[in-house]
């Protein structure tokens, strides 16, 4: 497991001296972003004649894209009754990030046998495409509800359900690039999936959690060997890693998953500064990336599930809590932009309209205008962490350059000519980078 977010665990470690405090975890964000999140480059700017630009031209280097997964879910798009809250929804959708989580929930996905509903997640697909928008499908197997169809024979059932794994990956290769391959397989017994979900829940009780896990990977492998493939669960306490990533691995003993996803619903208050440290510090020792797959707060009273508590209860939005979310949120960021460990993070939902529980857990409002949090994470993800500059171009047509990891477009004028190139920046990026203008 020496990877690069190991090695930089115990680069932590001895920076920190120990378990850090929350003081210390904030003040030093800034120089973990810079160290972790940025690189630097020595571009070659070669003109379309194939020969260097000359010395002194000035370019101007502007970022296009993160390397690192911002994301939402995305189950609201185009559902809306107004055509303008739709359009409106897909804007700001696209101005702030560049990852959605699809709905693959199977009971609902997949109302009656036989006929799931992929031409909706064509349609989706298609639309986040053209907003170079990463896709991932959420989940793939999740016995929280039992479609209405299901065969009452447990053994079937699991049957069936490692064959929709397979068909969702097949059908989708060239479409979806992650996968929500299990959900919240550490509890997968509470009272909840018993009562609603009884067949599938009797068939992993049968199978035994560790060969529903192994199976189910497995089969989303086998069916995209290319896909990332990612475990989520709830929990964030040892009992996930015990009863769930420790037992994710083939036959030698490794790991059969891409990356561990964490949830963070904070509909009870935000989580401390330490607590959000901790969590990053218990997963990334695995050595996979970590995703924090479900992230929500609340901009009007916390609680969790106080609609269903009290139906006459009216789950508004109001100035304080918009204002609270909006700090937490940039706070919550900032920390976890800063994990050398954490690549994605993906809010839960983007707008009050339609949101899990009734909840104002939105980036926008009902009525469709964004929040402070918005605001304050489309200054951070397209700010403060966005990379705009200009160069002066040296002999042999080379420039340094240091800006955050992901893509970027490169302009130079060539006496009253644009000339336009494009080029990627990560941490494996070669000391000396080509960019080819047009």
């Amino acid at each position: 497991m020496k990877t690069l977010h190991v090695l930089a665990l115990l680069m932590l470690g001895s920076v920190f001296g120990g378990p850090p405090a929350a003081a210390d975890i904030l003040a030093d964000a800034e120089a973990r972003i810079e160290r972790w999140r940025m690189g630097e480059v020595v571009l070659r700017v070669i003109g379309p004649a194939g020969q260097p630009i000359p010395a002194g031209r000035r370019a101007r280097i502007e970022q296009t894209r993160h390397k690192f997964l911002f994301g939402s879910n995305i189950f609201m798009l185009g559902q809306y009754k107004r055509p303008a809250d739709n359009t409106v929804y897909k804007n700001y959708f696209a101005d702030l990030l560049n990852y959605a989580t699809l709905p693959f929930y199977w009971w609902e996905y997949e109302p009656l046998a036989g006929q799931p509903n992929d031409a909706a997640t064509d349609a989706i697909v298609e639309w986040c495409r053209g907003h170079n928008v990463t896709t991932k499908g959420h989940p793939l197997a999740w016995n929280w509800e039992d479609p209405a169809w299901l065969p009452t024979d447990p053994t079937a059932a699991m049957r069936l359900q490692l064959g929709r794994i397979g068909e969702c990956v097949a059908r989708f290769r060239d479409k979806v690039e992650v996968w929500d391959v299990v959900n919240e397989a550490t509890d997968y017994a509470r009272p909840e999936p018993k009562a609603q979900a009884p067949i599938l829940t009797e068939a992993i009780s049968r199978m035994g959690v560790r060969a529903y896990l192994r199976a189910a990977f497995k089969a989303a492998r086998a069916s995209n060997p290319k896909a990332m493939l990612v475990i989520n669960d709830y929990r964030t306490d040892s009992a996930y890693p015990e009863k769930v990533i420790s037992q994710l691995v083939d036959e030698a003993g490794q790991p059969l998953y891409d990356a561990i996803g964490i949830q963070s619903h904070q509909h009870s208050g935000a989580w401390p500064v330490a607590k959000i440290w901790e969590v990053c510090e218990r997963f990334a020792v695995f050595g996979k990336p970590l995703h924090f797959t479900e992230t929500t707060f609340l901009s009007g009273k916390v609680g969790w599930d106080l609609k269903k508590k009290d139906p006459r209860f009216k789950w508004e939005s109001t100035p304080e809590g918009e204002q609270w979310q909006g700090e937490e949120v940039a706070r919550f960021y900032t920390v976890l932009f800063s994990h050398p460990a954490v690549e994605a993070i993906t809010w839960w939902d983007f707008a009050d309209q339609g949101a899990w529980q009734d909840a104002p857990a939105g980036l926008l409002r009902e009525d469709m205008t964004p929040k402070p949090a918005y605001e304050a994470l489309l200054r951070l993800i397209k700010g403060k962490w966005w990379t705009r500059t200009q160069v002066v171009v040296g002999e042999n047509g080379e420039a340094k350059f240091r800006g955050f990891f992901g893509e970027y477009k490169i302009t130079v004028d060539d006496a009253g000519r644009e000339l336009l190139g494009t080029f990627s920046l990560d941490r494996a990026a070669r000391q000396v980078v080509d960019v080819r203008l047009e």
